[in-house]
């Protein structure tokens, strides 16, 4: 159990360390609008993928991938320098696809919304196969019973 919390502690602190770094630019023009979504350490603290999102058309997004594949070593010194462990994990950026996995849950949403319209729309118009209630009642009795 402390193994997690040591990792998600390290991931998070690598997590602000880079955006820190990000905001403040790297000098490749390449670089676009980064995000830093989700940093992940493996469990013996030597491997970190960091997961990132680009604002911008996908000519953007592969520019701003190259250039942080190639800034990659003067991340992992300032990182190094930050957290004062023994080892300095690797940094393995992967481009999120958090976006387009968010446009196709709204695609999907959107449809559901307009089929249940629909399905409203048929049960408005709906009648009764056999009587209006359905359900046995107990018979009343006469006065002769």
């Amino acid at each position: 159990m402390a193994a997690n919390e040591r990792q998600a502690r390290l991931a998070d602190r690598i997590r602000v360390i880079l955006a820190e770094r990000l905001e403040k630019g790297l000098r490749d023009p390449r670089l676009g609008f980064v995000t830093i979504t989700d940093v992940r350490v493996s469990g013996d603290l030597q491997h970190a993928s960091v997961f990132y999102t680009v604002y911008g058309s996908d000519e953007e997004r592969v520019a701003s991938g190259a250039a942080l594949k190639s800034a990659t070593g003067m991340l992992r010194s300032e990182v190094g320098r930050k957290l004062n462990t023994r080892l300095t994990p690797t940094l393995e950026f992967i481009a999120d696809a958090l976006p387009e996995s968010a446009d196709h849950l709204s695609a999907l949403l959107q449809e559901a919304r307009e089929r249940d319209a629909a399905v409203a729309g048929l049960a408005a118009s709906a009648q009764y196969a056999g009587d209006a209630d359905p359900y046995v009642k107990p018979r009343e009795l006469d006065d002769e019973d």
